[in-house]
């Protein structure tokens, strides 16, 4: 799916010490006459120092541009100054020796783009552009990157401590899109409220549902999502915080997470009952949205959708991951185990995969032999180009932080319409906190992953730069380097939070308390 990095070697060594090659067009020697007066420099005045002439590169007009070529000259252009020397010299003496070629690499580091030149730096920009890079491609990159190398600079003493009192363990964390409000999920049946810049709390929502808020989504600035083991899902509103905007019913058991298509606009939920829910909010009352079970699946633990919600993604306490291709939400699957998911992979007649068809993965984890792990918390890259998984052994004495990129293309057997998931990085976790889901995420730029470890967080990056997934793809699997390790807790983190806008890191723990990293001015 990712382009490669570095291509062939740039540059070309000559081919012998006694061979000499002609020089490129427009770096060969050229006899040149004299200029004409009008544009030959004034002579100095009598007792003046002369002057040295300027060089091409201290010359004002020329600084910062490539030398003149020949056919610029013949079609009436001055040449500089400092030029004179170069190009009138073979006219009054011997003829000048052709000099070696000059090659610069170009952004690729191929020989075709090594020969610089208006050519090479178009090859850049649409390389650069290929790859989502570039000033008005993702004007955000390099404050990105800013704000990357300020996370490194992190330190547990910059952590400040938001104060909730006996609310029970935080189970999720979630910054609103615009950064500006930081909510928290409990476990006693309350959702709080923050301001993450001054530390201040704003509300507590103290009956937000029956039992433990599990999962919390911000639909836009203002409205989000809560989620409970009451098996209810509840819309707020920021600006009426007094009361829900609706409750909606529909899961038999404990919905764990919730996700939202920007685009159609519709909610969608799972829990433990097996079953993925969609909630149309465009038709929304008091008494709730229409709805209806797009999939049912034994043993289901997390749902998420990619960015551009062409993908679903779900993870299994038995090991499995679930991918969804090509989704169309208005269309339900009622399908209810693994045999009939398998044969739901074959494609049609015409070679293409139908709409919703199905993968079924084991996906490879280090140090697990049967590969029967428990796939607890799913994240996807927010450019949408690989997941993030957090898996558990059988015996539940290991625990992984996993990264798979996405591999798009042709089917590697006919029964199989797709191999999506290719492992990357990965680095074992504390076997702390047994039996509690640990909420892991990316960096709003995808460069670093924060990770619950024991009683605090790792901050882990692809190498360490800090540099983008692309960019340093292994050819194996390769383990994920720990950036900074910030432990303020007293008790096991369960969950982690990136601000979207600021540097700012969030951790909630089991005795319910929060945590929020930013580094010191």
């Amino acid at each position: 799916m990712f382009p490669c990095g570095p291509g062939s070697p740039g540059g070309d060594r000559m081919a012998g010490a006694g061979t000499e090659e002609p020089a490129p067009l427009g770096e060969q020697a050229v006899a040149v006459g004299p200029l004409p007066a009008p544009l030959l420099p004034p002579p100095p005045p009598p007792g003046a120092d002369a002057a040295p002439p300027l060089s091409p590169s201290r010359s004002p007009r020329y600084a910062g541009s490539p030398s003149p070529t020949p056919a610029a000259a013949r079609a009436g252009e001055p040449w500089p100054a400092g030029a004179l020397k170069s190009s009138a010299a073979p006219a009054q003496g011997k003829p000048s020796q052709p000099s070696p070629p000059r090659r610069r690499a170009g952004p690729d580091g191929g020989v075709g783009a090594s020969l610089g030149g208006p050519g090479a730096r178009l090859f850049g920009w649409l390389r650069e552009r290929s790859l989502g890079r570039g000033v008005f491609v993702d004007p955000a990159r390099d404050n990105f990157r800013t704000m990357t190398n300020l996370y490194g600079s992190i330190h547990p003493a910059d952590s400040v401590y938001l104060s909730t009192r006996t609310h029970g363990a935080v189970f999720n964390l979630e910054y609103s899109p615009d950064g500006s409000v930081l909510t928290v999920a409990c476990e006693q049946t309350e959702v709080l409220l923050f301001d993450p810049i001054s530390s201040k709390h704003i509300k507590t929502l103290s009956e937000a549902h029956e039992d433990c808020v599990n999962n919390i989504r911000f639909l836009d600035n203002r409205l989000f999502a809560t989620c409970s083991d009451d098996t209810t899902i509840a819309l707020w509103d920021l600006r009426k915080l007094n009361n829900k905007v609706c409750t909606l019913h529909g899961h038999t058991s404990w919905v764990k997470n919730i996700e939202y298509d920007t685009n159609t606009r519709l909610l969608v939920t799972s829990g433990f009952d097996g079953n993925v829910i969609i909630w149309d909010t465009n038709r929304c009352t008091e008494d709730g949205c229409p709805h209806k079970k797009f999939f049912h699946t034994r043993f289901l633990m997390r749902m998420r959708l990619t960015p551009d919600c062409s993908k679903m993604l779900i993870s299994t306490s038995s090991g499995y991951l679930l991918i969804l291709h090509d989704l169309d939400l208005t269309k339900s699957l009622e399908v209810g185990s693994y045999p009939i998911l398998r044969a739901r992979r074959t494609t049609s007649s015409s070679g293409v995969s139908p709409r919703n068809s199905l993968e079924v993965l084991t996906p490879k984890v280090p140090g697990e032999r049967d590969r029967g792990n428990c796939i607890t918390s799913l994240q996807l890259h927010p450019k949408g180009w690989a997941t993030l998984l957090r898996c558990s052994s059988n015996t539940d004495d290991q625990e992984w932080t996993c990264v798979y990129e996405f591999q798009e293309g042709a089917p590697v057997r006919p029964v199989s319409p797709r191999c999506s998931l290719r492992l990357t990085h990965y680095i074992e976790e504390a076997n702390v906190g047994r039996g509690y889901i640990k909420e892991l995420c990316f960096s709003p730029d995808g460069r670093m992953v924060s990770s619950p470890h024991g009683y605090g967080i790792r901050l882990l990056g692809f190498d360490k730069q800090c540099s983008e997934l692309i960019d340093c793809l292994p050819k194996e699997a390769s383990p994920l380097r720990v950036i900074r390790s910030l432990y303020s807790h007293n008790d096991v983190v369960l969950t982690t939070k990136f601000s979207p806008t600021h540097c700012q890191i969030a951790s909630g723990c089991l005795s319910g308390r929060v945590s929020l990293y930013q580094p010191k001015f």
